[in-house]
This record gives C-alpha cells, structure tokens and sequence, in this order.
C-alpha cells in the first residue's frame, strides 16, 4: 500500500482490521491513531514494549529519515517470514520422534502401574521394573514427576539463563561447541548479519549503529556480546575487514568478500549477496540438525526397550535362581 502511494495513517488502519490475532490489531489502531496525533510510527511502536523486535524497530526508524520505509518494510517482511518458516520446518522434523518419547515414557509409567496392581491381586511382590524402587500406581506417578519435570525444568532454566546476555553468551557458546549445532548457528547469525548489515547501511544508518543493530540481529549470544569492542574498534578508524576478524566469529572467505567490498565501496551489495549463501549453508545444517535431533531422540527410545528387556530378563533369572536354590540334593520331583 505504500508503494502505491496510500497514506501512512490509512495503511496501518487498513492492516489492522485485515490482521487476525487481536494483539497485533490493537497495536496497530494504537499506531494508526498515534499517527493521525502527529507522532511517527517509531515513537509509536518503542512506547509498547515487548511486541516489536528491536530490529525493526530501529530500521523503522532509520527508514522514516531516509523515506525509504516501503523498501525496508518488504526486507523485514522477508527476515521475518523466513525465521517463522525455518522455525517450523524443524519442529515438524522432531514432532514424530518427539511423540515416540512421550509415549515412550507414558508406556513405562502404564506397564509400572499394572505391575503393581497384578502383584496386589496376586497378593505378591511387586516387580521393581527400573531398579529404582518405583512399584504400582504410586511409584508411576513419581516417574511420570520426575520424566515430565525434569524436562519442564530444563527447559525453563534454558529460558530463565538467556534471558541474560551473560546467560545467553554461555549457552550459545556451549552449543556452538557442538559439530553440527555449532555450525548450524554460526550459519544462521551470519546470514542474518549479512541481511541486516546491508539493508541498513542501503537506508544511510551510520556504521556504528548499523554495526551494533546487526549483531543484535543474530539474535545470537556470542554475537551480541561482541558489539561493544567492535564499535569501539570502528570508532577508532579501523576497518570493518579487522574489526568483524577481530570478533573470530566470520569464516575467512567472509572476511575476504568484506575486504574487497571495502576496497571497492560495494560492502552492502556484497554482503547482500553472500546473505542468501550463508542461509542456504543454514538451511542444509538445519536439516542436518533435525535428522540428528531425530535419530537422538529415535536412539533413547531404542535405549530404554533394551533397558526394560534385560531388567525383565534379569528378573526372572533371578526367580529361577530363587526357586534352583531352594531344591535339596536329596530332593525327588
């Protein structure tokens, strides 16, 4: 609509009532009405906090000075849409190996528990399957606890922990530490550095601030935590070739394509190109990432059949050991 020249206020009326989740609505009748106040659409999205990336927030900014929003819009639009696609492509590849643990672990609790209940009509022993003392209805629910919470806590102190950019530097840098995770991270932030990098440098934001906004635009811990020393390091006259080799995060055939766009005073477009390359290398490690997700998940069902298979074993030999021991050598059948 704003390429076609339709007002700015009457855009973002228009969006909002063709927008589905209702706090999206609301946000943007807050912003259409902002604007007919007389504030810009930046001033509008940074008082409701929260909802907008601070990306976009910033390259809205540097788009309404440069006039060049409609441009910067349809980029973000992109980013965005990828990010939700690729996001979605790997949980549809773990759901079904995810589903086997569950049931897997639901199996457990429900063979635990009718173990149990046999053993109490019998008026027998129960049979302590995981050799961890948890028999019947009882003992189910505990491993249910401990399986489900253990999980829900894990992931909660993963969430807790990067919400820090401390937090988020160690956790990143740890699983950037592993083969393929690493890689596919490593991809993944600098395809969007690239992107972001020469989008905003195209709308004229000063490098500083375009420098500081793309490594935010990672959305990666190692890189963010990076920006102080290399805006510093831009502020003291270095180049952008020494100071992103300084951060030892940019593989060198990277650093050798900045070095001849700055010769030639084409980084953007340089960069701009090598950011659909860099995500493509992404693409290809997130499917390498979702078949290891996969078979990991596929190798700890497999792990606890063959850990309940031998305990069972275990068991009954230890019944007929029990019941061999109690026969005398004078014994007749």
């Amino acid at each position: 609509m704003l390429h076609s020249g339709v007002d700015v206020h009457k855009t973002f009326q228009v969006v909002a009532r063709k927008t589905g989740q209702n706090r999206c609505r609301a946000a943007l009748e807050q912003i259409a009405t902002d604007i007919r106040r007389g504030d810009d659409i930046t001033t509008s999205m940074r008082r409701q906090r929260g909802l907008f990336p601070p990306l976009m927030v910033d390259m809205v900014h540097v788009a309404e000075e440069s006039g060049a929003l409609p441009e910067v819009l349809e980029g973000l639009a992109d980013h965005y849409e990828n990010t939700v696609r690729l996001r979605r492509a790997f949980l549809q590849g773990i759901a079904w190996p995810a589903f086997q643990l569950v049931a897997a672990i639901l199996i457990i609790a429900l063979v635990i528990a009718l173990l149990g209940i046999i053993a109490e009509s019998n008026k027998g022993a129960p049979i302590d399957l995981l050799g961890l003392g948890l028999m019947g209805v009882d003992g189910a629910i505990t491993w249910l606890v401990l399986t489900f919470g253990s999980l829900a806590c894990g992931f909660l102190l993963v969430k807790i922990v990067s919400r820090g950019l401390t937090g988020k530097r160690i956790l990143h840098s740890l699983a950037m530490r592993i083969p393929v995770v690493g890689y596919c991270m490593r991809s993944f932030a600098i395809a969007r550095f690239s992107w972001a990098f020469s989008l905003t440098q195209g709308t004229g934001m000063p490098i500083e601030k375009s420098l500081d906004s793309s490594l935010k635009a990672t959305a990666n811990g190692v890189f963010i935590a990076s920006i102080p020393m290399a805006v510093a390091m831009i502020r003291s006259g270095e180049t952008l070739h020494d100071t992103l080799a300084e951060t030892q995060l940019f593989p060198e055939d990277f650093l050798h394509m900045v070095l001849v766009g700055e010769s030639t005073g084409t980084v953007p477009e340089a960069l701009a190109r090598l950011s659909p390359q860099f995500e493509d290398q992404a693409r290809r490690s997130l499917s390498a990432l979702t078949s290891a997700a996969a078979w990991t998940i596929w190798a700890l069902v497999a792990a606890f059949i063959v850990f309940f298979i031998f305990r069972i074993m275990m068991f009954y030999v230890g019944m007929i050991n029990n019941a061999a021991q109690g026969i005398l050598p004078g014994d007749r059948f």
